[in-house]
Order: structure tokens, then C-alpha cells, then sequence
């Protein structure tokens, strides 16, 4: 089987700042994989290059055995944080959603397409306000509606940066198990940046830990432990004591 994420030797920098090391990474297809990190990590930078808006300073990548330049923006889906969503723009959010079938605003949907939207709409809780204007949204609101987005046009790799942001706790356990659902019967590949341990934990299979430079891919089970997450959040003039779930300064 074709793997869903190859890169080698993936660099990219900001300026004279290093965001991404030599990241070397083979994720096979079908895979729920959750991208933990400390702010600045590269974790965003990570998605953004596998989406295609930025490109690597140097490095190989390829997606479902294709380059990353050659492959059919209709295989990945991208939800980005909320902060770079705007909410702005003069439409109702079903028509946002309707946006991904169509890959434009269309003044016309067929009957097929509206019912596609509102099914995924149904399944992340936000039939409610399907109506509503883009500006009046709340941001878990509009996060969900981006996702609803991406979910329509079931992707084959799915990008999702903190999808659960702005989502109170009970919520946000229910909108990852939608993601991992969806996963399971779409058999969609799933790369999902999380600040929640628990969540990686119990909603995805495989563990990225990244400080700019990959310091753990593999199984859950295996990624918190002590070594892995020293590594991973603390630097040289700022030391952490971590267990699984707790973190204090020491």
C-alpha cells in the first residue's frame, strides 16, 4: 500500500529561524495521527506544507506516492486555527459549507448537495446555525463550519490545526470522536494538531512529538513517556518535570 505522508530531509525556515528540522516521517494510509508540541514547534508549519500553501526551504515530500506539487487539491482537506479563519465575508455558513462541493460560491446547489451539507452539518451539532451569517458566528461555531467544509468533500487526507479550539471540554469530546469516526468509515488519513494530551490519547493511534525537530512518530502507548516529553517541552534554560497529564516547573 502506498504510505499517505513521506518526508525526507523536510527543512523550512522563517527568516534566519530554523521552524522544521530534517523531518524524516512515513505515515501509512488510514492512519489517525495527533501532532503535539510546544508553541512555536512547527506544528502549524508542519500542515501548511503538507497542504501545499508554503513550501520547504529544502526536502522531499510526497502524498499518497505523489509529489506534493503534482498531487489533486481534492485529496486534502485543510481546517486552519481559528485566528486565520474570517469570519468577514458576506455569507451564510451552509453556503460556506456548500463552497467545498463546489469549490466556488455557487448561487445554485442541487438538491443532492444541500442534503450532503446538512448531513455533516447534523453530525458536528451545528444544523443550528446553518443560517446564520459568517459575522455572527462564535469561533467554536465557525471552526465547526470549517470543518464541515472539509468533511463534505470527504478528503483523503484530512488537516486539521486544533480543530477542538474555542469548544468547551464535553464538546470537544464529542467533536473528536466525530473526527475519529470519520476516519474509521471513510478510511481517511487524519494529521490533527492537539494541545490536549488526553485527547491524543484516547481519540487518536499514532503520536507526533515535534521541537522543530521530530522527536517521536509512532503508537500512543510509547510517546508520553518521561524522555519523550522532556524533550519535547523543555529547552536549556527552562526545565520540566512531566508525567502524562501533569507538567510543573521545577
Amino acid at each position: 500500500m502506498i504510505n499517505a505522508i513521506e518526508t525526507k530531509d523536510l527543512n523550512f525556515r522563517y527568516g534566519n529561524i530554523n521552524a522544521l528540522e530534517n523531518i524524516n516521517l512515513i505515515i501509512p494510509q488510514e492512519k489517525f495521527v495527533s501532532i503535539l508540541g510546544p508553541n512555536g514547534s512547527g506544528k502549524s508549519t508542519f500542515l501548511r506544507i503538507l497542504a501545499g500553501i508554503i513550501k520547504p526551504n529544502s526536502g522531499k515530500i510526497k502524498v499518497f506516492g505523489q509529489s506534493i506539487d503534482e498531487i489533486s487539491s481534492d485529496l486534502i482537506g485543510y481546517v486552519p486555527q481559528i485566528k486565520t479563519l474570517d469570519r468577514n465575508f458576506p455569507a451564510i455558513a451552509i453556503e460556506l459549507v456548500l463552497s467545498g462541493l463546489n469549490h466556488r460560491w455557487a448561487l445554485n446547489s442541487t438538491n443532492e448537495q444541500k442534503d450532503k451539507a446538512n448531513f455533516v452539518l447534523e453530525q458536528l451539532n451545528a444544523i443550528s446555525y446553518s443560517k446564520k451569517p459568517l459575522n455572527q458566528l462564535s469561533g467554536g461555531q465557525l471552526q465547526r463550519i470549517y470543518l464541515a467544509r472539509c468533511l463534505v468533500r470527504e478528503p483523503q487526507l484530512l488537516l486539521l490545526d486544533e480543530p477542538a479550539t474555542g469548544i468547551d471540554m464535553i464538546c470537544e469530546t464529542n467533536l473528536n470522536g466525530i473526527i475519529q469516526n470519520f476516519s474509521k468509515v471513510k478510511r481517511t488519513s487524519i494529521l490533527m494538531v492537539t494541545h490536549d494530551w488526553t485527547s491524543a490519547y484516547e481519540h487518536t493511534e499514532d503520536v507526533i512529538l515535534l521541537n522543530r525537530k521530530l522527536i517521536y512518530y509512532g503508537d500512543k502507548k510509547n510517546a508520553f513517556s518521561n524522555e519523550n516529553l522532556m524533550q519535547t517541552f523543555s529547552h536549556p534554560q527552562h526545565h520540566h518535570h512531566i508525567t502524562f497529564g501533569n507538567l510543573s516547573n521545577v
